[in-house]
């Protein structure tokens, strides 16, 4: 028999399986990175610093301000947990996840592998960065930049041993060794992972099936498309198998939710064993774009009315909310977005534009935007708030951030703010 489940009902299964029903912590330590990372299994990373960089979002959203420098020492540290590799884009992994991947390294490899392909046509590049790697250990592409050999012939090219650490990473046989700023160091994955788990071999079918595992237990309620893209599992009919074994097993349970349809039919969906229904989601939150609770557009319209679409590479006069903005979350919705930036100059978190969403109440949501608006500042060291008129919540949020004793609320003139 197929449970049915209202929207509502599947938003806060879904919230709840992202850690958005636990108290953030009065202080926060690496136990609570690990928790957190047990919850989302991979935290996607992102170069765009406009505000903060997506990787350190989500643990801000679900735990509140902390030093950013804790998570690079537990990301990045010698004895280090995790280790990078596309598991979604590129992201943090558990460093003992690094055997679910060889799927996709093989894939990577048979994909490059062909005579007519680029690994085969720069064989000498791929063999050179590999013999320095042996030689000297852990590099960043600058030391490789300083001690190219040039003298040898037109054969080398700076691109092209940019692009081999980027293939001998895709392929398994390099691993992220660090960072410094947002700088990769690279090794031979010999160096940075450890031996029990490099020498673990875990067939396609098994690493896919536990995959989808993780995946249905990080949303708590998803369809197969969710669940796929969870890891960018491209073999929807090993995703098909997989959730076909699950169900066998007692592992998932097939639902329906009201409102999540196709074309006028209910779309299939699955709940996760363990997933819980909590009465209430009491959450507010600045969202990344790729967070995981948003991160696929299809499932972020489905679940929480948020038609999203990332405007970076969109010319400033065409935005339509700005370059970069953040889904804020209260409760179990979406309720608005808005464009940030930190301002360091100026010691100002620069509230660009600001925007009501479908499911906004906006009397009572401003005012918990406006703790999150201020929380975010004090975690950036930032000592003053600006907000720009751009926007349907622009002028709401500066009356409620006006009207709270911690901020230092100034006004600024965004260009656009005059376009509706």
């Amino acid at each position: 028999m197929t449970d049915t489940l209202s929207s509502a009902q599947a938003r806060r299964i879904a919230l709840a399986a992202q850690g958005f029903t636990r108290a953030r912590p009065g202080s926060v330590s690496a136990r609570h990175v690990h928790r957190v990372m047990d919850r989302l299994g991979v935290l996607q990373i992102d170069s765009v610093n406009v505000f903060a960089r997506s990787h350190y979002m989500p643990l801000f959203s679900r735990l509140g301000s902390y030093d950013p420098t804790l998570l690079d020492r537990v990301f990045h540290s010698r004895t280090t947990h995790y280790v990078e590799y596309m598991a979604h884009e590129a992201t943090f992994i558990p460093v003992q996840d690094w055997p679910l991947w060889r799927f996709r390294m093989d894939d990577f490899r048979a994909r490059w592998s062909g005579p007519d392909s680029w690994m085969s046509a720069n064989a000498r590049t791929l063999r050179w960065v590999r013999d320095e790697l042996r030689d000297r250990g852990s590099l960043r592409p600058a030391d490789l930049r300083a001690d190219a050999p040039r003298e040898r012939g037109t054969w080398w090219d700076w691109d092209d041993v940019k692009l081999a650490l980027e293939h001998l990473w895709r392929t398994g046989d390099v691993a992220i060794s660090g960072r410094k700023g947002f700088e990769r160091s690279y090794a031979l994955a010999e160096h940075v992972i450890p031996d029990a788990v490099l020498s673990q071999q875990i067939p396609r079918d098994q690493a896919i099936r536990e995959l989808t595992r993780r995946a249905a237990r990080s949303s708590g309620v998803a369809t197969q498309s969710d669940l796929a893209d969870y890891h960018r599992i491209r073999d929807r009919a090993a995703v098909s198998q997989s959730i076909s074994d699950l169900v066998d097993a007692g592992e998932l349970h097939p639902v329906a939710v009201r409102g999540w349809e196709r074309a006028g039919r209910p779309l299939p969906a699955w709940r996760h064993h363990e997933a819980v229904l909590p009465r209430k989601v009491d959450a507010a939150a600045l969202l990344t774009p790729f967070d995981p609770v948003v991160w696929f557009r299809d499932r972020a319209l489905r679940a929480f009315e948020l038609d999203y679409r990332i405007e970076i590479y969109v010319p400033a006069e065409k935005r339509r909310y700005g370059y970069y903005s953040l889904p804020v979350l209260v409760g179990d919705r979406i309720v608005a977005r808005v464009d940030l930036k930190s301002d360091r100059a100026s010691s100002t978190l620069q509230v660009q534009s600001a925007w009501w969403e479908p499911q906004s109440r906006p009397h009572e949501d401003a005012e918990r935007i406006a703790a999150e608006l201020s929380l975010a500042a004090s975690w950036q060291g930032l000592a003053h708030i600006s907000v720009s008129g751009w926007g349907t919540a622009a002028e709401s949020l500066h009356s409620a951030l006006s009207g709270r004793p911690e901020a230092s609320v100034r006004r600024h003139v965004h260009a656009r703010e005059t376009v509706t």
